[in-house]
C-alpha cells in the first residue's frame, strides 16, 4: 500500500488548492503498465472517499492523452523564439549553494536534465531563468507551468473539467514540485476569477499573478 496526495482545485481564494491524502495499492515495477495500474487504483479509492468521477493523472504514465500533454516532460516553452522543455528549464535553472545554473541543460531532453549529476543535491539557495533570479519564496515551477499553458491554451479549457488532479511520479519525501498541484492552481484560479483562460498574458503579468508562499506547493514546504 501506498499514500499520496492529490489536488483539488477550491473555490476558496485564500486557500485555491486543497491537497488530500489517500491510501491505495501500489504496483511494483519500473514498467508504464505498473505505474498506470497504481494510478488506477488511486483514482479508484479518491472516488470512493471523495466521490469524484472526473480526476486526470498528469504524468507520461497517464492513459488520459491530456494529462500525457500536460506533463512538464511534455510541455513546451517558447522563449526568445526558442522552444524549451519545461522540466528542462526548471532542472537548468537552479542555483546552489556552489555551482549553477547549468544553462546548457535548457538543450537537453528532459529525462537527461533530470538525470544530471550536477543537479542532484539539495542545497538549492535559488533559481535564476535565463539571467533573471528568483528565491525560494517564489512558485518558481507553478510560473513556468503557467507560462507553458498561456502559450497552449488548447489544453486550458480541457483542465477546468476536472475535479482533483494527480502525479503518480510525485513522492513528497523525495520531490520538490508537483504539476499535478500547478494544474490544480491553475484551474482554480480560472475559477475563481483570478485568470482570464482566453487572455495571452504576459510572462511578467503571470509573475504577478503567481499567489504568495501561502499556497502549499511542495517546493516551499520541503525546502
Amino acid at each position: 500500500m501506498a499514500n499520496r496526495p492529490f489536488f483539488i482545485p477550491s473555490t476558496n481564494k485564500e486557500e485555491l488548492v486543497e491537497t488530500q491524502i489517500v491510501e491505495f495499492k501500489w504496483f511494483s515495477g519500473f514498467a508504464k503498465t505498473q505505474k498506470q495500474k497504481s494510478v488506477l487504483s488511486f483514482h479508484e479509492n479518491i472516488s470512493k472517499e471523495f466521490k469524484f468521477n472526473k480526476i486526470l493523472e498528469i504524468s507520461t504514465k497517464s492513459e488520459n492523452n491530456l494529462g500525457i500533454e500536460l506533463s512538464a516532460f511534455n510541455l513546451k516553452i517558447k522563449f526568445k523564439e526558442k522552444e524549451y522543455f519545461l522540466e528542462s528549464l526548471f532542472q537548468g535553472s537552479k542555483i546552489f549553494s556552489d555551482q549553477g545554473p547549468n544553462t546548457d541543460l535548457y538543450e537537453k531532453e528532459p529525462i537527461e536534465a533530470k538525470k544530471d549529476e550536477r543537479i542532484k543535491r539539495s542545497d538549492l539557495i535559488e533559481f535564476s531563468f535565463f539571467g533573471e533570479k528568483f528565491s525560494l519564496e517564489f512558485d518558481f515551477y507553478s510560473w513556468l507551468y503557467f507560462i507553458a499553458l498561456n502559450q497552449n491554451k488548447d489544453l486550458t479549457k480541457e483542465i477546468l473539467e476536472y475535479q482533483a488532479f494527480t502525479d503518480i511520479e510525485f513522492n513528497p519525501q523525495k520531490s520538490l514540485n508537483c504539476q499535478a498541484f500547478s494544474a490544480a492552481l491553475y484551474s482554480a484560479m480560472i475559477k475563481n476569477e483570478l485568470l482570464d483562460s482566453n487572455k495571452i498574458y504576459t510572462n511578467d503579468e503571470l509573475k504577478n499573478l503567481i499567489p504568495p508562499k501561502k499556497i502549499k506547493n511542495y517546493q516551499q514546504k520541503l525546502i
